[in-house]
C-alpha cells in the first residue's frame, strides 16, 4: 500500500504543476491552477532584464528553488486531497480512484468531424460486453442517497453529470459520490440550449461549474454532457479546447416522462440500440428513477452486461467518431 502511495504521489507531483484551465492553443487541459513560472515571467519579467549578469543567475537560481518548492507543494496537496477521499474506500476502489484522480486530456489525437459536422459520442465500439450507466443531476436530490446505496450494492460505479446550481445546491452530495468511486462530470453552469451562446458563453458554462467542483472537491472534471443533447459544431470543439470528451447517449431510459417503473425498465431493456458500449441516460430527481434502478441493474446483469463510469468505456485518444457517433479506436 506505501508503495501504492509514493508512486500516485510521484505522478501527483509530475502532473500538478501542468494544471491549466482552458487551453484553446494546446487543446490540453490538467487542471485550473497557475504555476509559479507563469506568475514569475508577469510579475519579475521586467526587472530580470535589467538585472548585471551576476544579479541575473542569482535571481534565475532562487526561481528555480521556489519552482521546486511550489511543485512539492503542490504534490503534496493532492496526495492529501487524495487520502482524505480514499478514507472509507474498499481495496477494490482505490484502484479505480487512483486511475481518475488526476486526469490528462490530450485532444491532438481525437477526431470528431463526420464529414462537415462534429460529433459528441453517443457509444462506443468494443467487442467487451460493457455499458455505461449515466445519471444527469440538475433538479433535486431527494433520490440521490437511495441511488448511491443501490449502486454500492451492487459493487457498480457510473456518471453524474452535474450542472452548476446542483453543485451549489448539494456540495455534500457532490463529495459523496466522488468517494463512493464514481465519475463527477459536467452538465454546464445554467442548463442553457448551448448552441445558442456564442463561444465565449459556452467556454463559461462550461469553466465555471468546472471550477466549483474543483474547489469543492480538487477533482478535474473531463466528460462534459450538453443540456438537452443540443449541440452544433462550435459546442463540440469548445468543449474539447476546455479539456473534455463531449458526451451524448444512444439509450435515453425515458425516465423524466415519469410514467413509471415499469416504462423504465421495458425502454432501456428492450431499446434497439442497447448492445456493446451503449451509453445510458437516467436523471435523479425523476419520480420513478430510484425505485427502477435496481430491477433495472439486475436486467442488464442477466443480459451479461458489465455496467461501468464512462470514463472507463471511452477511448482517451487516437480514435475516431461514425455517423452514427460512434466511438472507434484508430488503427494501430
Amino acid at each position: 500500500m506505501r508503495k501504492k502511495r509514493i508512486i500516485f504521489m510521484l505522478f501527483t507531483v509530475t502532473v500538478s504543476v501542468m494544471l491549466a484551465s482552458c487551453n484553446p492553443a494546446g487543446n490540453k487541459r490538467s487542471g485550473t491552477k497557475e504555476t509559479l513560472t507563469e506568475a514569475l515571467s508577469q510579475e519579475e519579467g521586467q526587472s530580470v532584464m535589467v538585472q548585471s549578469s551576476s544579479s541575473g543567475q542569482q535571481m534565475e537560481t532562487q526561481r528555480g528553488e521556489m519552482q521546486q518548492e511550489e511543485q512539492v507543494a503542490d504534490g503534496i496537496k493532492g496526495v492529501l486531497f487524495s487520502e482524505a477521499v480514499k478514507e472509507g474506500l474498499g481495496d477494490a476502489d482505490e484502484k479505480l480512484f487512483e486511475s481518475t484522480a488526476v486526469q490528462t486530456v490530450d485532444m491532438t489525437t481525437a477526431n470528431h468531424m463526420v464529414g462537415d459536422r462534429a460529433l459528441p459520442i453517443y457509444c462506443v465500439d468494443t467487442q467487451e460486453k460493457k455499458v455505461g450507466l449515466s445519471f444527469d443531476a440538475a433538479w433535486g436530490n431527494s433520490d440521490t442517497e437511495q441511488i448511491l446505496e443501490i449502486l454500492e450494492n451492487h459493487g457498480i460505479h457510473v456518471t453524474f453529470f452535474m450542472t452548476g446550481g446542483w453543485v451549489e445546491s448539494y456540495p455534500e452530495d457532490v463529495k459523496a459520490i466522488l468517494a463512493a468511486g464514481h465519475d463527477l462530470g459536467n452538465h454546464s453552469e445554467n442548463h442553457k440550449n448551448m448552441s445558442q451562446l456564442s463561444n465565449e458563453e459556452k467556454q463559461e458554462e462550461v469553466m465555471q461549474v468546472h471550477t466549483k467542483v474543483k474547489e469543492l472537491t480538487g477533482y478535474d472534471m473531463f466528460l462534459f454532457r450538453p443540456p438537452y443533447g443540443d449541440y452544433d459544431n462550435a459546442v463540440i470543439e469548445v468543449v474539447k479546447d476546455c479539456g473534455y470528451y463531449p458526451i451524448q447517449w444512444d439509450v435515453d431510459s425515458l425516465d423524466w416522462q415519469n410514467k413509471g417503473v415499469e416504462d423504465i425498465l421495458k425502454t432501456v431493456t428492450n431499446h434497439k440500440d442497447l448492445g456493446n458500449g451503449s451509453i445510458i441516460l437516467c436523471h435523479n430527481g425523476a419520480e420513478y428513477t430510484a425505485e427502477a434502478l435496481d430491477r433495472l441493474l439486475n436486467e442488464l446483469e442477466t443480459q451479461g452486461y458489465e455496467i461501468v463510469p464512462i470514463s472507463e468505456l471511452i477511448y482517451k485518444d487516437h480514435y475516431h467518431i461514425n455517423v452514427q457517433g460512434r466511438q472507434i479506436a484508430d488503427a494501430a
